[in-house]
């Protein structure tokens, strides 16, 4: 029988998500493609070093057990297959047992994410994740100078999440764009039993919150909810998630205050945010992902 993904979280990622690749990347920059090549040839017995995704996919990878493949982790890079050859040394070295890999050289990869079902694709290119959002597959662009992931949890996967235009569709950030604040809370409060309608990474959600009932001692799933909105707004938020059967471990409801000392706090190993100026702020602390959905994102 073919090999099968089937009921795995299959996440998809970047050479320069998973590897700090930022040095090579500017003499990509400034010269061309086979200048790289050259580069991570000469430099291929040379492990690269973590990149701002690595903890998470480390982690997730752990769920995994010899007679249970629970996470499949697939490289998806516009890299050349030369360069590939580096990446998957370099997974070698950390011991991640990352078996599949798609290289492109400067194509764009991600029509492959519909064959392989994946249910995350992490990516520093825009417009890659801009059309895997597009096809429905919960995307963030990876800020490649974030910060590293502490390193307080490890068997603990902590994940956060923004609300609005992210878990939720983005119809009360469209109220709030649009008549402002005062008009966003009474729309809310006025519908705090009609729930959301899902956002982009409403199935990321659901196949974490399936993940979490394989955790064990050795490793589990912490989620948080960190989100501008604020009492009366958090009700509807809460029920919500009520109705999709789904919890989270901690909710901030933070009422526009900046984001990032809040997630300093929490020590997440990722966090995705559809606004830039979040995803800015809590990039100073922990690592992040810019979800390019939504009206902030026209």
């Amino acid at each position: 029988m073919p090999a099968t993904l089937a009921g795995q979280l299959v996440v998809a990622i970047s050479s320069r998500a998973l590897f700090d690749f930022e040095e090579e990347n500017q003499v990509f920059e400034a010269s061309d493609d086979r200048a790289y090549m050259q580069l991570q040839l000469q430099r291929l017995d040379r492990p690269a070093r973590p990149g701002v995704a690595f903890s998470l996919v480390h982690k997730l990878l752990a769920f995994n057990q010899p007679d249970a493949p629970r996470v499949e982790v697939v490289i998806l890079s516009r890299n050349d297959p030369v360069s590939g050859m580096r990446v998957f040394r370099s997974a070698r070295h950390f011991e991640l047992p990352v078996q599949r890999g798609v290289f492109t050289r400067g194509q764009s990869p991600w029509r492959y994410l519909r064959p392989l079902h994946a249910n995350l694709f992490l990516s520093t290119n825009e417009a890659d994740v801009r059309s895997a959002l597009e096809a429905g597959v919960p995307a963030a662009r990876v800020f490649p100078h974030s910060a590293r992931a502490s390193d307080a949890h490890p068997n603990e996967v902590r994940i956060a999440f923004d609300g609005d235009a992210v878990l939720f569709s983005d119809e009360a950030e469209q109220v709030f764009q649009s008549d402002g604040l005062d008009a966003f809370q009474r729309h809310e409060a006025d519908r705090a039993a009609r729930p959301l309608a899902a956002g982009p990474f409403k199935p990321l959600l659901e196949a974490l919150h399936r993940l979490q009932q394989a955790s064990t001692e050795q490793m589990r799933i912490r989620t948080a909810l960190v989100t501008a909105r604020s009492a009366p707004a958090h009700e509807r938020a809460i029920r919500t998630l009520m109705d999709w059967h789904i919890e989270v471990d901690e909710a901030m409801f933070l009422g526009g205050l900046a984001k990032g000392e809040f997630l300093r706090e929490f020590e997440p190993d990722f966090f995705f945010d559809d606004q830039t100026r979040h995803v800015e702020s809590a990039a100073n602390h922990v690592p992040a992902g810019h979800v390019a959905a939504g009206i902030a994102n026209v």
